[in-house]
């Protein structure tokens, strides 16, 4: 099968593989847009195809209003994942992008007939380990930028650019609010296997934190940890890359 004819604005197709390739669909962190896992793709197999989630509020969708519930926005990407089915497919999301990807996850494996080969948690607590994050709402914009820039994942090129970083200030803004406000459904489980990726010295996931997501799956769950922090994925890109290669290269 080739890349389906549907296309979408809340889909971004990174690489093809082949006819019938495992497809990683990536789902970015809060205030991130799709592009964000090019350099990612670029160290994926070519055995793989990459498609990144592009949330509203940001890039070519920066004119639309962001989503401010995760529920809301689960349910929006899992309705328009529905063509991009047609081969096994593996999530893989950062921080917010982990959450959102699992419950995309649990709203497709309620289909007779859909499993999830693996998802790929990075940077993020497990669901039940949530603890209050950030409220943003009371913060004015430079309040917000200084939260963004203690992360360490704002890129460069954006930063240098006030005028266009605070054009992204609504997406961030409506991402923090819908991580706020989530609440893991009680006893919520995945059929897929997890692996999940955290920074030694990220201190917004502890490694008791990124442990619990084995509550969360029926099958194994394996926890890797990097040098680095929250964003430790921009300094180890191809050893993660690698990883997920390694992870996903006897699926059918």
């Amino acid at each position: 099968m080739q890349q389906p004819t549907t296309t979408s604005p809340w889909f971004l197709p990174l690489t093809q593989g082949p006819a019938g390739a495992v497809r990683v669909v990536c789902f970015p962190y809060a205030g991130g847009a799709a592009s964000a896992y090019f350099p990612l793709s670029r160290c994926l197999s070519a055995d793989l195809d990459v498609l990144a989630v592009q949330y509203p509020g940001r890039q070519n969708r920066r004119l639309e209003p962001p989503v401010q519930d995760m529920g809301m926005l689960a349910d929006a990407v899992t309705a328009e994942l529905g063509p991009w089915l047609d081969r096994p497919v593996a999530f893989f999301g950062h921080s917010m992008g982990a959450i959102l990807a699992f419950e995309v996850a649990r709203r497709l494996e309620r289909r007779d007939g859909f499993s999830l080969e693996r998802l790929f948690a990075s940077g993020c607590r497990a669901p039940s380990s949530l603890r209050e994050i950030e409220d943003f709402r009371h913060l004015d914009d430079d309040g917000v930028i200084a939260q963004m820039g203690a992360l360490g994942g704002t890129d460069a090129t954006l930063i240098a650019d006030d005028e266009l970083l605070r054009l992204t200030l609504p997406a961030v803004r409506g991402d923090y609010e819908a991580v706020r406000t989530y609440r893991a459904e009680p006893g919520s489980t995945l059929r897929a296997p997890v692996t999940v990726l955290r920074g030694e010295d990220d201190a917004r996931v502890t490694a008791e934190e990124a442990a619990g997501w084995h509550t969360h799956t029926a099958s194994a769950c394996d926890v890797r940890a990097f040098t680095g922090g929250h964003f430790f994925l921009n300094d180890h890109v191809r050893e993660i890359g690698g990883l997920v290669n390694d992870a996903l290269s006897g699926v059918q």
